[in-house]
């Protein structure tokens, strides 16, 4: 686990939480970082004392969000391991980042206030099909018979991004007359895979159990690595 440096990393928040707030009022291509200094009460020099460009700065505000994400996802497999489930990781894992603004945003490639930062390298961290599609967390519900037996972890690389992306990318192109709630398209997302990648019979709470610790210590590595990408210098090595 990650350990923060108070003092540098209580400033850091306040510039992203500037940040933030900026890019969801006026979108990316107008938010500058004389703007982000001015509204966080800190000199242009310090916004850079922490992130070297711009980009990665709005990287970072991605990063820190994905950290909150993932911590009430973690937070939900330690009071359930059958939360470890894949239906439920990712039904869980849709409603947190939907219900973030930043977060809605990649997932749905919203343009109108992402703008050219979806096409950004910086942004390449955040590429959320290497986190959804984690070979690590595939292989030890695989070995603890949590996926299909004729299921590959290696071989869900395309099929498990394309379908948990098709519920986030469709959102733009759904009719107004589609009127579901946020939970409803979760549990269909659950459903949905729950039906094509997990066994017919439920498997029994035991097997849950034991895969619970080394998921857990998956997700930790996952978050530690986006709060890293969020604070950078404020982060340090235990």
């Amino acid at each position: 686990m990650a350990e923060r440096q108070p003092g540098r990393t209580d400033r850091a928040d306040r510039i992203l939480d500037a940040a933030k707030d900026l890019l969801l009022r006026w979108g990316y291509r107008r938010v500058t970082i004389d703007e982000i200094a001015r509204h966080a009460g800190v000199g242009k020099g310090t916004v850079y004392l922490h992130w070297r460009s711009r980009e990665q700065l709005f990287l970072a505000v991605g990063a820190r969000e994905a950290v909150a994400m993932l911590t009430a996802v973690v937070t939900a497999m330690r009071d359930d391991p059958k939360e470890i489930a894949l239906h439920r990781y990712l039904r869980r894992f849709f409603l947190e980042a939907m219900s973030r603004p930043v977060l809605r945003a990649i997932f749905t490639r919203d343009t109108d206030m992402l703008d050219r930062f979806l096409s950004s390298p910086a942004r390449r961290p955040l590429q959320s099909a290497k986190l959804l599609a984690s070979r690590d967390y595939l292989e030890v519900l695989a070995g603890h018979g949590l996926l299909r037996a004729d299921l590959r972890p290696d071989g869900l690389d395309y099929t498990l991004p394309a379908v948990m992306f098709g519920f986030f990318g469709i959102e733009p192109f759904l009719s107004p007359e589609v009127e579901l709630a946020l939970e409803d398209k979760a549990d269909q997302l659950a459903d949905t895979l729950c039906r094509a990648f997990e066994p017919a019979q439920p498997p029994p709470p035991a097997r849950f159990a034991a895969a619970a610790p080394p998921v857990i210590a998956i997700f930790d590595r996952h978050t530690d690595d986006y709060r890293r990408a969020a604070y950078g210098a404020s982060t340090d090595e235990r």
